[in-house]
């Protein structure tokens, strides 16, 4: 393991890997990853498997394969190829799951786009990725919407370990992690088990800068230090949250507090290090998942230095925003609609382009 990558893993951050495709893992790279690069988990989402569907034409065969013995339906081809991806890659994560006690190890799988604003199709579609998935180290993911807020209580209700994705703002993330526990609350008045569920809250940090960077002024002091101000104090809320008498009775019961989980860490704006959104969100117990072109620009060039934890500061930076006309409640909404967007988008794409697989090979059988 490279040195800076290990100071990584040693200042306590588990380093996700954020992609997955077929190439990955059939090339061996993945599991090189896991094995020599200190990767411990992976995340996937409409776009990450749109983008594998377009560049790799291995998929083309199984998808044949899938529909000629009876699936029917874009949606269910797409999750008869997908599956098998995410289920090898929980394969090659077994051993760190095994290692880490259940708190690392995972790899994450996307409820489809259309169903971000359908807290009952949500739950539903979950509890069957859920079952067809049917490993200890895979993660659901849910949006953190409205409705995610409610599906997230009743999956954790069900015993489902949840990604929750799509989080920019505060006041989400603590209604999120309200979800979680009443969700094992709710487990353990009806006297189930709480060992064993995980979950991780998505805390997304580059697109903030970008969204909040448009709008301040050149001269703002806050201008490229909204996003780590904000994740500053998601840390701050989910150690307050996760102490104290409610989650003691939680904790002495199995279980585990839900992890941070910095999503979006590439860099956006290249006038920032290519590695900014490595090197300023470190502390103890969180994860950080990040484009295999980070992992290796944080291995080349990368600094651990102190943790997180200046909480007043990251508020001075908040406020400074607010004074220089960054309206950050407004901001995280349009973030969360963009995101819900992006991913509809994307799985519009995904859909096409086995539609597009599909009719090639009907007409390479009927011929001219």
């Amino acid at each position: 393991m490279h040195p800076r990558i290990y100071a990584l893993r040693q200042a306590g951050v588990s380093i996700w890997l954020d992609t997955l495709s077929r190439r990955l893992l059939d090339s061996g790279r993945f599991a090189a990853l896991v094995r020599e690069d200190g990767v411990t988990g992976a995340t996937s989402n409409p776009t990450i498997f749109a983008r594998a569907l377009a560049e790799d034409d291995g998929y083309a065969p199984e998808l044949r394969r899938h529909a000629a013995a009876g699936a029917t339906g874009t949606r269910e081809l797409f999750f008869a190829v997908a599956l098998g991806d995410v289920r090898r890659a929980a394969a090659l994560l077994a051993p760190v799951h095994t290692a880490s006690g259940g708190r690392d190890g995972f790899v994450s799988f996307q409820t489809t786009p259309d169903l971000a604003d359908n807290a009952a199709g949500m739950v539903e579609q979950a509890l069957d990725l859920w079952r067809r998935l049917s490993r200890p180290n895979v993660l659901i993911k849910v949006p953190a919407t409205a409705a995610g807020v409610g599906a997230t209580e009743e999956l954790v209700a069900c015993g489902v370990t949840v990604n929750v994705t799509l989080l920019f703002s505060l006041e989400r993330y603590d209604a999120i992690i309200e979800a979680y526990l009443r969700g094992l609350e709710r487990r353990l008045a009806a006297g189930r088990p709480l060992a064993g569920i995980a979950s991780v809250a998505s805390f997304f940090v580059s697109r903030v800068d970008a969204k909040a960077d448009a709008v301040l002024p050149p001269s703002s002091p806050a201008r490229g230090e909204v996003a780590i101000a904000n994740a500053e104090l998601a840390y701050e809320l989910q150690r307050a949250r996760f102490a104290g008498e409610r989650w003691e009775q939680l904790r002495a019961a199995g279980a585990e507090a839900q992890r941070l989980l910095w999503a979006s860490t590439a860099t956006k704006d290249p006038a920032y290090s290519d590695v900014r959104y490595v090197e300023r969100l470190i502390a103890p117990g969180v994860i950080n998942t990040m484009p295999e072109r980070t992992l290796r620009a944080f291995a080349d060039h990368g600094t651990v230095g102190p943790p997180m934890g200046d909480a007043e500061r990251a508020r001075r930076v908040l406020d400074a925003a607010a004074a220089d006309g960054a309206d950050l409640a407004a901001l995280a909404q349009e973030l969360e609609r963009e995101g819900v967007a992006a991913f509809d988008a994307s799985y519009e794409q995904l859909r096409e382009r086995i539609v597009a697989v599909l009719a090639a090979s009907e007409r390479a059988t009927v011929g001219p």
